[in-house]
């Protein structure tokens, strides 16, 4: 896996705590105490790679269309929650760095749009991470995607995301060169643990904002969670 992997990771930025995919999020993590920050990257119209998870703005801006459909000039004007606004990935980037976090870049692409999103997305992870003491993590439910930012920024270290892991989850991990298996932490059996933890695989689960849970999953031998209640697990 290279660089150590925090056991805790702030999803989508600050969780529930913050606007989602923000930079007063990412803030907030670091301030609790969070080695690590989840967030989800997309393209504009404009071919600008930004923080948003929905393809659409009604759910967490001001804002209503189609992410992909919408110009810089619009959607950088949006309200994404108590003020904020859409950061450029850029500036996400840059942020991390500053507070000495590590960044879990998830490649978020609208639909028909995974290849254009993963070249912009890889390219930018490998320049503004250049020479980095935190080097990042990019990851996709886009296997396509993935196989991009293989080809383009080998680098780059990779988790491959998954629902549920299918059967044949560390040939696509290993076709992948990824280093890690990201997954939902209510469908990860025991025997994909099992054989994770066979090849030194870290496993990664979301959403954990259960102390129970979090306890029981880091028994098993999960490596890291994301969570929205990073109040519940301030570092």
């Amino acid at each position: 896996m290279g660089a150590p992997l925090p056991r805790w990771i702030a999803h989508r930025g600050g969780g529930k705590l913050a606007p989602e995919n923000t930079l007063a999020g990412i803030r907030l993590a670091a301030r609790l105490g969070y080695r690590a920050v989840e967030f989800d990257v997309m393209l504009s119209a404009d071919g600008t790679p930004l923080l948003i998870h929905d393809e659409t703005l009604e759910r967490t801006t001001n804002g209503s269309g189609q992410v992909c459909e919408t110009p810089d000039a619009v959607l950088f004007a949006l309200d994404a929650g108590n003020g904020e606004r859409i950061p450029r990935f850029a500036e996400a980037a840059v942020l991390c760095r500053e507070l000495g976090l590590l960044a879990n870049v998830e490649i978020k692409p609208a639909t028909g749009h995974e290849l254009a999103t993963a070249e912009v997305v890889a390219r930018m992870t490998a320049d503004l991470w250049r020479g980095a003491a935190v080097p990042p993590l990019i990851s996709s439910f886009s296997l396509a995607a993935l196989e991009v930012a293989r080809d383009l920024a080998p680098e780059i270290r990779r988790g491959v995301l998954f629902e549920a892991p299918p059967p044949d989850w560390l040939a696509q991990l290993q076709r992948l060169q990824a280093v890690s298996l990201h997954c939902d932490a209510d469908l990860l059996s025991d025997e994909v643990l099992a054989e994770a933890q066979a090849h030194d695989i870290p496993v990664l689960c979301y959403t954990v904002n259960a102390p129970e849970q979090a306890k029981t999953l880091f028994a098993r031998g999960v490596s890291a969670l994301f969570t929205d209640r990073l109040d519940l697990f301030a570092q």
